[in-house]
């Protein structure tokens, strides 16, 4: 499944951007850390709804259901 590879290269580089900001991390934990807060600040820039999400999202859901419903509500 390939889908929208701008939205997914724009998500890397903000999160490469906030990882090259601090080079050395304390720990795995702060690392995720970082990651999380990137993903959640690009997140708010999103304004416009990905289209076809739920096609893509159920197969996904076909391909990684061990490791993917546990993070759905």
């Amino acid at each position: 499944v390939i889908y929208t590879t701008n939205a997914i290269e724009s998500l890397n580089s903000v999160i490469r951007t906030a990882v090259n900001k601090r080079k050395v991390f304390p720990s795995d934990q702060a690392a995720f850390k970082v990651v999380y807060l990137a993903t959640q600040q690009a997140s708010k820039k999103w304004s416009m709804p990905i289209r076809n999400w739920t096609s893509a999202l159920n197969r996904f859901m076909i391909m990684f259901d061990d490791r993917i419903s546990k993070h759905l509500i």
